[in-house]
């Protein structure tokens, strides 16, 4: 007697509530993550158990890179513009508009002023060249350094200092860093590190 085959049914499953939870958890991840900002170094800082978090507004974030080299930068693109203009009064040097556009989207820049109008000409990409990253002045016959925190302080007064530098930068150039700052009555500063496992208790 022949066997008599069932006929198969197609399965069909509602995948509606995967795809809203899907896209829930998009827009939740979207809305809640801190994107990392673009720097102009490769900085491999020093390790401690402090857990105190920097703010992310108001920072004004002084990189020291392992051979010394200074590079600055604040937060904020109008805060930015309003920094540029003061620092051209400084120096007697007029931008234009997208001069100061091009300056209000770079987070953090390393650049004597004598060529801040050459590397705004550049292209983005051509800005993170390793032959472009000079570095701020900061020696006692010319210390640009000290002429951008005075105008960056001026343009706001919230601004918390944060330093980050190299693990092997060689101390002298932090010292000049703090030196600098401490001329200016700039004596609280934060120091970036990443965080490592505080000791157990024996």
């Amino acid at each position: 007697m022949p066997k008599v085959k069932a006929k198969r049914k197609s399965t069909w499953v509602d995948m509606t509530a995967m795809c809203d939870m899907a896209f829930l958890l998009l827009t939740f991840f979207m809305l809640t993550s801190n994107f990392t900002q673009k720097e102009p170094i490769q900085v491999n800082t020093p390790s401690s158990i402090s857990e105190i978090k920097i703010p992310e507004v108001n920072i004004m974030k002084i990189e020291v890179d392992k051979e010394g080299k200074i590079f600055f930068g604040i937060d904020g693109q109008d805060k930015r513009i309003s920094l540029l203009e003061k620092i051209g009064e400084a120096y007697k040097m007029n931008f234009t508009a997208e001069e100061k556009k091009e300056f209000s989207l770079i987070t953090a820049f390393g650049v004597p002023m004598e060529k801040m109008k050459s590397f705004l000409s550049l292209k983005p990409e051509q800005r993170d060249l390793k032959e472009n990253a000079l570095g701020i002045p900061s020696d006692s016959l010319n210390n640009q350094f000290k002429d951008w925190v005075r105008a960056a302080r001026a343009v706001n007064k919230d601004l918390k200092i944060a330093i980050k530098a190299d693990q092997i930068t060689p101390y002298p150039k932090i010292k000049n860093v703090m030196n600098t700052l401490q001329d200016l009555n700039e004596c609280r500063f934060n120091l970036i590190t990443s965080l490592e496992e505080a000791p157990k208790n024996l």
